[in-house]
């Protein structure tokens, strides 16, 4: 084991960030800062201008095809930051694969080492970014100009590569016009992570990896302590491009049906009470879409993003109940809540860019990450350990008449009253759950 972990190690390698431009504005970044010393300690003159107890948040990724990208900026820009460490990670499909190459790094050298191994998985996406044509090339992106001033009708007339997906998808299963499986990325996620080092009582964070069960619907949470490539591949396993992943004798797709990403894992295994949710998937959108392309995406963006707003809204009503004193025992959990999103630069993206695994485009969406990390970070830093920095009001709420307190217990509650409703909200969270966690 020892030995896996040296060779593993030295096979990770330093990236450094370049040049990279959006919209015809060069972003420039003038190296990355060093916050880990060679053997793994914080330089001297960090520790100095930094607290030596970091504060430890847990991280729901979602998943989003090529925009997991952005997510990649995110957790490069919070590893850079020796304030902050992980307790558990929740994740879904691209967020999964975040979530295995930082864990895993993570393990084997910290946050240094952390980072090396998601910039070498997504290079590996890059490199295998040609498979199936189906996306813009390297040729494409040096005759079109209008790509590198993303976003662009080029970009867009090349995006139309997707239709060939459409068409294939909408009258073959992948069982026929893939009988063989064949999907590079299972081998690129096994050459990047040693997944006996996960699995090892050495890695010290949470891992949390949702799939959903094809034959019953639910979702299926694999965890650290027995986790393989599989399951990381049945939570990113497209049902339209993919054989299902079989294990144990069950079948599962990708985990953004039922759970992008599942937050109760979280809140029943982790002892740290603040949650970031680093989110790529746009919850809203100004226009209503008009074309097929468009009308399928905005589905496809709705899906993966009504369980995640469904168990968010739970969590407010909650926060809310608590808050206003309507609970006056222990019986429900407070969490606080926090989010990093990019959903302007989502939004601004041709529909089905997640599709697009090109590696210009890919360190775009990357330093788009970063900067929202960086923003972030300024702006709610000190909140974290304290209070939630999401405005529930604003991201969560449904009418007021289904979400006040007072609508939900009378203005006289009595003790007995409020402890009966605290039961019923702890068996909602715990025993609800149960059904998606295959308990029953």
């Amino acid at each position: 084991m020892a030995a896996t972990v040296v060779d593993r190690r030295a096979q990770i390698r330093r990236v450094s960030y370049t040049q990279a431009t959006i919209g015809g504005t060069a972003i420039r970044r003038a190296g990355r800062r060093q916050f880990v010393a060679r053997d793994g300690q914080l330089p001297r003159e960090q520790l100095a201008a930094t607290s030596l107890t970091p504060k430890a948040v847990n991280l729901a990724l979602q998943g989003g095809g090529a925009h997991g990208a952005i997510t990649w900026g995110v957790l490069d820009r919070l590893l850079e930051d020796a304030r902050i460490t992980f307790d558990g990670i929740s994740a879904t499909s691209a967020g999964a694969m975040n979530a295995v190459a930082l864990a895993y790094g993570w393990t084997i050298g910290g946050r240094e080492a952390a980072k090396s191994a998601l910039a070498r998985f997504w290079d590996g996406v890059r490199d295998i970014a040609g498979f199936g044509r189906l996306e813009p090339s390297r040729l494409d992106w040096t005759r079109h100009d209008s790509l590198r001033a993303w976003p662009g009708s080029g970009f867009m007339d090349l995006m139309s590569r997707s239709s060939l997906t459409d068409m294939l998808t909408g009258l073959f299963s992948p069982y026929e016009f893939n009988p063989l499986n064949i999907n590079p990325l299972r081998d690129l996620l096994t050459a990047t992570v040693d997944f006996e080092a996960l699995r090892s009582p050495q890695c010290p964070i949470k891992l949390f990896i949702s799939a959903t069960n094809v034959r019953t619907g639910k979702i299926k949470i694999f965890e650290g302590s027995e986790l393989t490539a599989d399951m990381v591949m049945a939570s990113a396993c497209l049902p339209q491009l993919f054989h299902a992943v079989e294990i144990d004798g069950e079948h599962y797709w990708d985990g953004g049906l039922v759970g992008n990403p599942a937050i109760f894992p979280l809140i029943h295994n982790c002892a740290n009470r603040d949650i970031l949710v680093v989110r790529v998937s746009p919850f809203f959108r100004q226009e209503a879409p008009r074309s097929a392309r468009e009308i399928r995406e905005r589905t496809i963006e709705i899906s993966l993003n009504a369980t995640l707003i469904r168990e968010l809204g739970v969590i407010a009503l909650v926060t809310q109940l608590i808050d206003g004193g309507h609970i006056s025992d222990d019986a429900l959990r407070q969490v606080r809540l926090h989010c990093i999103s990019a959903d302007e630069a989502v939004t601004n993206l041709p529909r089905d860019s997640r599709l697009c695994p090109d590696g210009d485009y890919l360190r775009v969406l990357r330093d788009v990450g970063r900067r929202q990390a960086d923003a972030w970070l300024d702006a709610n830093f000190a909140m974290l350990g304290r209070t939630s920095t999401i405005d529930f009001r604003k991201e969560f709420a449904r009418s007021e008449r289904s979400t006040s307190p007072a609508a939900l217990t009378p203005a006289a509650t009595t003790t007995s009253a409020t402890s009966a409703f605290s039961a019923f909200m702890e068996a909602f969270l715990r025993v609800g759950l149960a059904p998606f966690k295959e308990v029953l």
